[in-house]
């Protein structure tokens, strides 16, 4: 266990003994005399960051706008204590934030998708088991994150180090860094994803660099034995991800199994929070979306997004006697090498929600 919690630190990040610098050089800084004027305007530019780190911290989109919220609140409170001498306000920002984060994850379960909590079925005709209870990893809306805070923090010598560095917001990977504890999730995300120095890292979890370079050693090697590869995590060309996808939107609204079954590899798997059912391979993939369509019908709808730099699609479904498509599920996938080879379709309303997905579709 590291030295003392990082949780336990003023709302600051760490700053909280005060810059000691007078009136004159606060007012050079674009402060006013409570030492908050500006706030708004020098912090805007890093809530989308700030979120997405919150993200990767919690699997969770709309707790980690919560938490965004907490950290600009935290923030405008000791801005006033603010040094630019000792931290740049990005870092001292994600200090807060990873405390913030650190303090919310207290005594709460990890977010997992299906396959990190039971084991695969054969069978897919099984009835239908619903984790209604269980707190679901949730997908990362793409909007306007492209490079944003991704660091080199890991070398050529860490392999599991270079899977985080280089795929960072994948969903495969935000699922595995829920198997660390917090604390190791949080050095892993500072020192792989963002590159900060060990030393850094130690001052922001108010902790010792050997605690630091021990938690990411554990964090390491608790993904290596998670068995994520840098195929589950690197982003193919986006030409060859679309061109696939493309062709499985069109076999899905054609209800041409034998089609979709051609764009999956051998050990494809399909997984459905809520639902605890989840399969492996291309045959049990294929009669399940065989039981969908017998279920909800052949008249389908998808369109085009994206979530954790991968492709998705929003399915709408139009029911037998009813006149709209209405939404049914978003499914994001992972695609690489022609084919795909993991489909996590969710069904959550908070997913949803933070897609700004529509309940009817609109063409």
């Amino acid at each position: 266990m590291e030295t003392r919690d990082g949780d336990d630190r003023d709302d600051d990040g760490g700053d909280g003994d005060g810059d000691g610098r007078d009136d004159e050089s606060r007012d050079e800084d674009g402060r006013d005399d409570d030492g908050r004027d500006g706030f708004e305007e020098r912090t805007a530019p890093y809530r989308r960051e700030l979120l997405t780190h919150c993200y990767r911290m919690l699997g969770s989109v709309h707790e980690a706008e919560d938490l965004v919220q907490e950290t600009m609140l935290r923030a405008w409170i000791a801005y006033d204590r603010y040094d630019a001498a000792r931290a740049s306000l990005r870092t001292w920002l994600y200090r807060i934030a990873t405390n913030t984060c650190l303090t919310a994850l207290r005594g709460r379960a990890r977010r997992p998708l299906p396959s990190g909590l039971v084991g695969a079925l054969e069978d897919p005709g099984a009835p239908m088991t619903l984790g209604a209870e269980v707190p679901w990893l949730e997908p990362f809306p793409d909007r306007g994150t492209a490079g944003l805070a991704l660091g080199a923090g890991a070398t050529a010598g860490d392999p599991a180090g270079v899977v985080v560095a280089r795929g960072s917001l994948r969903l495969a990977l935000i699922a595995a860094m829920q198997l660390l504890p917090p604390r190791q999730r949080a050095v892993l995300i500072l020192r792989d994803v963002l590159a900060w120095p060990a030393t850094e890292v130690a001052e922001a979890l108010g902790t010792s660099t050997a605690s630091v370079n021990s938690a990411l050693q554990r964090a390491r090697a608790r993904l290596g034995e998670a068995s994520l590869t840098e195929d589950e995590v690197t982003e193919p060309p986006d030409h060859e991800q679309r061109a696939v996808i493309d062709r499985y939107l069109r076999a899905f609204e054609d209800a041409d199994l034998d089609a979709l079954r051609i764009l999956l590899t051998e050990d494809v798997v399909l997984e459905m929070p809520p639902v605890l059912n989840w399969y492996v391979g291309p045959d049990a993939y294929v009669a399940f979306i065989a039981r969908v369509f017998a279920m909800r019908g052949t008249d389908w709808r998808l369109r085009s997004t994206s979530a954790n730099g991968q492709p998705a699609l929003a399915a709408y479904v139009r029911a037998p006697g009813d006149d709209k498509h209405r939404l049914h599920t978003l499914q994001v996938f992972t695609a690489d090498h022609g084919a795909v080879s993991h489909t996590v379709v969710f069904q959550l309303p908070t997913v949803f929600a933070a897609f700004g997905l529509p309940e009817v579709w609109e063409r």
